[in-house]
């Protein structure tokens, strides 16, 4: 879509209002930014420390901020002084949706714990971000990406397939959080549509990523007494992984009994099919290593264009691995339009990552993330505050 299409989007008209920091919160926010929403950030005079993480053309516009912050408007309070609190309170007024990531035990001095607001704004819609549930003994302990990662599961399952714990290569734990909070607040908006009451949504990071590792990792363990021990064998096999090929490497997956029957007869091993460890889906998981090995070594006798044929006629999904840089000109995220440009009229052309969701094929406008503070006084002009009080906050 364009930058100037007329469609606002189904979240139009909502105002969410996100205290939050880094990526957990900002990504959760800017999927509502996606939707249409008005997303105003609420920044200390410092900013967000990703406005400074990564190259950048202009100071405090790093690389990592345009990655979370497209579409949002941004207020700077000093929330430490007692008018910079009342002003965030003006703004509370017109919200339906406040969003942030403090420890629970700061925010009752700054006026914005969940009793208070949710009295003086019955509507609104608080969403606590947290690293730990609070009725629990680990609430209100600090949580980043990493040490969520370690607590989850995540880096055990990384030990389990490489016999080395580490973490993924991605900010995994905030930015599926980022997610779930996401739709949490949607379902706490459409909630409000039907009860007229706002409500309180808790995320906390550590449940929601031991949930989503134990999908497919629980296992055994969901049975009383255990079936197995938890993790999936056939995601944690150390053999699986891209396919090594003459010229490179393939992502292939045969699943199904027709699949590896169709694969094997194509390698002239038509009695691997009927093999006992490899005859069924069942048979295949306990024996998964072994036969993801058997193929490493088909797969390395020929060069990547042949096997991606063969998978072709075969009906097996297979794709080539690619490489990051080879995103932008991918020929299917070009068709789609994934990538969009927009220019700024200080730092050029920047180039953006698109929502993938799409409505009736129509998506929000989106703009260049904001300078720090840049909507600071029209913001509070509109809550209500005089030129003069606007300017005793900036002093």
């Amino acid at each position: 879509m364009q930058a100037d299409s007329p469609y606002a989007g189904p979240l139009a008209g909502v105002r969410v209002l996100d205290l939050s920091s880094v990526i957990f919160g900002p990504y959760a926010s800017q999927v509502l930014a996606d939707y249409g929403a008005e997303v105003i950030k609420i920044e200390p005079p410092s900013g967000d420390s990703t406005r400074h993480t990564g190259p950048a053309r202009e100071k405090g516009m790093a690389a990592m901020f345009l990655g979370s912050n497209r579409s949002k408007k941004s207020v700077a309070l000093d929330l430490k002084q007692a008018d910079a609190q009342q002003a965030l309170q003006a703004l509370l007024a017109t919200a339906d949706v406040f969003m942030h990531s403090m420890r629970p035990q700061k925010l009752a001095g700054l006026g914005l714990d969940v009793a208070t607001l949710r009295k003086r704004f019955p509507r609104l819609v608080y969403v606590g971000l947290h690293g730990f549930g609070e009725d629990g003994p680990y609430a209100g302990l600090p949580a980043y990406d990493d040490v969520i990662q370690g607590m989850s599961g995540l880096a055990d399952l990384m030990d389990r397939q490489t016999g080395e714990a580490r973490y993924l290569p991605t900010i995994a734990a905030d930015k599926t959080c980022g997610l779930v909070g996401a739709h949490a607040i949607l379902a706490a908006l459409f909630q409000r549509e039907r009860t007229g009451e706002g409500c309180f949504v808790e995320v906390p990071m550590y449940e929601t990523m031991v949930g989503f590792n134990l999908v497919e990792h629980f296992y055994g363990m969901h049975f009383n007494p255990p079936l197995s021990a938890p993790g999936y064998p056939r995601v944690m096999a150390a053999s699986r992984r891209p396919y090594r090929t003459r010229d490179g490497y393939v992502c292939m997956m045969p699943y199904t009994d027709q699949h590896w029957r169709r694969f094997f007869e194509s390698m002239g091993r038509p009695e691997l099919a009927s093999d006992e460890r490899y005859a069924s889906q069942a048979a295949r998981t306990r024996h998964i290593d072994e036969l993801l090995n058997l193929l490493g070594s088909f797969l390395e006798q020929n060069d990547t264009a042949h096997w991606l044929a063969l998978c072709d006629r075969l009906e097996i999904p297979a794709a080539p691995v690619a490489r990051l840089d080879d995103l932008p000109s991918d020929e299917h995220l070009r068709a789609t339009q994934f990538f969009v440009s927009l220019q700024d009229k200080a730092m050029g052309e920047l180039r953006f990552a698109r929502s993938s969701v799409r409505m009736d094929g129509r998506q929000a406008p989106m703009s260049v993330p904001p300078r720090l503070g840049e909507h600071t006084d029209e913001l509070l002009r509109q809550a209500g505050l005089s030129d003069a009080q606007i300017a005793a906050l900036k002093r």
